[in-house]
């Protein structure tokens, strides 16, 4: 395991103002467990209930690190110093690189007076894991050395299979249609080390699947086999998919390189064929920085959206919230150089009020960006959306979509969908003390944006959004053309992670799960067909209602981004089943349990659980590949990597 590389990860993250000064401390840690600590930090959770979350929960504070952490780190970690990084974003880290901050960072004078032994500790309890967690030797390797295929160039361009971001692959490059879906059948599976959730969108290029994973590895392997080729270990958590370098078929002189975030806000360039870092850059000093959309390229460009998980640190009444804010930034493909950065909310936060715990309010802040930039060639633009606001005041900027020139980053237009949606996750406990007053009803775009042209030649943006609203606007100007209420929205959405379009319809998954809140109108999980041209509904797959049963954390409802594949919908939903659809009627052609007991490429047996974050990704010569796992935010943790393939190509 490579420390240097860990440390540098790391260095920037833990160095965002960290006082030499915080030292030891008699304190108890007060610091509450949030979504971001759940089920996750427990390595392995069982899906039946709370009770198996809660002992996990239990057994970590039950680690001999956390009394050497609650006397050495908690004055500073556990909120009372702003600019520090809290205690649930450093355990979003591998216990390697919270060791190695501590031994050879910029923590190592103040992890001085802790023997070897109890750096270790501190370190496994902080990131409720033991060291070797992620380690991506226990996965078969490759007999031949890796050789890029410079005649199977990528066929899925970014997050949203090409710059428009409609999630859509023809039968010719997918070879999937409604003529051959129902034949699908597993080709092999995999567990992740380490893992309980599994939310990377695959991508596949050059005869090889490259694919980020819950321990911080993305791999590189064997579509046809699952080998190992490489791997390589960011500092944390990689949620995004994987983009590629295009090149043309034959291009003996291609280096194609992959792009990735991790959910420490880093932004990766890695040689495909050797797993080699290339460039690594921190996308902003905040130090809750995250990146959860995928990075966009396009003509030497990365463009690179930024969130915060800021958001649920909120639920401590002694932390100061809040100070980020979303923004895109754009970077050289070939080294890196940061060429500009747009931030949603260009003013800087100040104190705005105290809570009722007497702690200091900031703001503006919020309008994070957690989808994947929408390329328009024609207009030189790319479009995302923001989510709410995290504290008052409200901005003009939040649950917005936005229109970026992609020379210099100015802003073209925006377009605002719910005003005045100022939230964090204090709203939703009992202890609400840093609630700001408009408490809600946090509607995020959290889906891509998509470029299309109607039948008559007018472009318009597509967004999606938690509200369960579907907007068109005029990409040229950003003025409404149609809206419809598709879902009835929620806090998990309404629409969540992804549409797919075609040239006669966009196709909407709604998840539209109990959220705790009170709706006066009908949930209508599931999956929907809008016509793009005028909004009305063309027809409506209902999520089934007789698959859950007594399984905690199970919903019908549709979180996952779908893909659209010849004349096929491939949609997840949180009850862990992937659902075909013929796209002409909704109806179904085919459907896989992944929550059912696969044989893994290592012997071992896995299931998958609730399909969120990640979205099936068809891939050329047949082939479906599955992330499956999604054991944050009460759904159904699980741990696949599920490879399907027609018969023809079963081998």
């Amino acid at each position: 395991m490579n420390l240097h590389l860990l440390t540098n990860v790391s260095l920037i993250l833990l160095i965002a103002g960290v006082l030499s000064g915080c030292g030891e401390t008699q304190t108890e840690s007060k610091a509450p467990e949030t979504a971001a600590t759940d089920a996750a930090s427990a390595g392995t959770v069982n899906p039946d209930g709370m009770g198996a979350i809660n002992a996990a929960r239990a057994a970590r504070e039950s680690m001999p690190g956390k009394g050497l952490y609650d006397r050495a780190c908690a004055s500073c970690h556990n909120g009372a110093v702003m600019k520090a990084p809290h205690k649930d974003m450093i355990g979003l880290m591998t216990p390697e690189a919270i060791l190695a901050v501590l031994e050879t960072g910029v923590m190592q004078v103040n992890a001085a007076a802790l023997s070897t032994e109890e750096r270790r500790q501190v370190s496994e309890y902080l990131a409720g894991s033991t060291f070797g967690t992620a380690d991506s030797s226990t996965l078969p390797a490759c007999p031949a050395p890796l050789t890029i295929d410079v005649n199977k160039p990528p066929k899925q361009r970014g997050n949203g299979m090409g710059e428009r971001n409609n999630r859509r692959i023809s039968k010719a490059d997918g070879g999937i249609d409604a003529s051959n879906a129902a034949s699908l059948k597993p080709l092999w599976s995999l567990k992740f080390p380490g893992a309980n959730r599994a939310r990377s969108q695959p991508t596949l290029a050059g005869g090889v699947l490259f694919v980020g994973s819950h321990n911080g590895n993305v791999y590189a392997l064997d579509p046809l086999t699952g080998c190992q080729h490489w791997a390589y270990l960011a500092g944390g958590e990689v949620r995004t998919g994987i983009a590629v370098d295009n090149w043309e078929a034959g291009d003996a002189d291609a280096k194609p390189r992959i792009y990735f975030g991790d959910v420490l806000g880093y932004a990766y360039a890695v040689d495909a064929t050797s797993g080699k870092l290339l460039w690594r850059q921190r996308t902003d000093e905040h130090p809750n920085a995250t990146i959860t959309g995928t990075p966009t390229i396009y003509n030497g460009k990365v463009f690179v959206p930024v969130s915060s998980l800021e958001v649920s640190l909120a639920a401590d009444p002694a932390y100061e919230c809040c100070t980020a804010s979303g923004s895109v930034a754009a970077y050289d493909a070939a080294d890196g150089k940061l060429l500009w950065q747009t931030f949603t909310i260009p003013e800087k936060p100040k104190v705005q009020s105290q809570n009722r715990a007497g702690t200091n309010m900031w703001g503006p802040s919020g309008a994070t960006v957690w989808n994947a930039p929408t390329i328009d060639g024609k207009r030189n633009q790319l479009y995302i959306g923001t989510g709410e606001n995290m504290s008052s005041p409200a901005t003009l900027t939040s649950d917005a979509i936005f229109a970026i020139d992609m020379d210099t980053g100015k802003v073209n237009w925006t377009f605002q969908a719910t005003p005045n949606d100022v939230w964090n996750v204090a709203c939703d406990t009992e202890n609400d003390h840093s609630c700001p007053p408009e408490g809600g009803p946090d509607f995020d775009f959290g889906a891509g944006t998509m470029l299309v042209t109607t039948a008559d030649g007018r472009d318009l943006v597509l967004a999606g959004q938690k509200s369960g609203a579907v907007h068109a606007l005029d990409a040229a100007t950003g003025v409404l053309v149609w809206q419809r209420d598709v879902g009835r929205g929620g806090i998990q959405g309404g629409v969540h992670f992804g549409m797919a379009a075609d040239d006669r319809n966009v196709y909407v998954p709604i998840t539209d799960m109990p959220d705790g809140r009170v709706y006066t109108t009908e949930a209508k999980p599931g999956l929907h067909a809008v016509d793009i041209a005028t909004g009305e509904i063309a027809w409506y797959a209902a999520a089934p209602n007789d698959v859950c049963g007594d399984r905690a954390f199970c919903h019908p409802g549709i979180s996952q981004a779908v893909t659209l594949a010849g004349d096929v919908v491939l949609a997840g939903a949180m009850d862990g089943v992937l659902r075909i659809h013929d796209s002409k009627d909704g109806s179904e052609l085919l459907k896989i349990d992944t929550t059912a007991e696969f044989n893994t490429i290592t012997g071992e047996t896995t299931r998958g659980g609730s399909l969120g974050g990640a979205a099936a990704a068809v891939v050329q010569d047949g082939l479906v590949i599955i992330s499956s796992g999604y054991g944050i935010y009460n759904h159904m943790p699980g741990n696949l990597l599920l490879v399907l393939a027609l018969p023809e190509s079963q081998g």
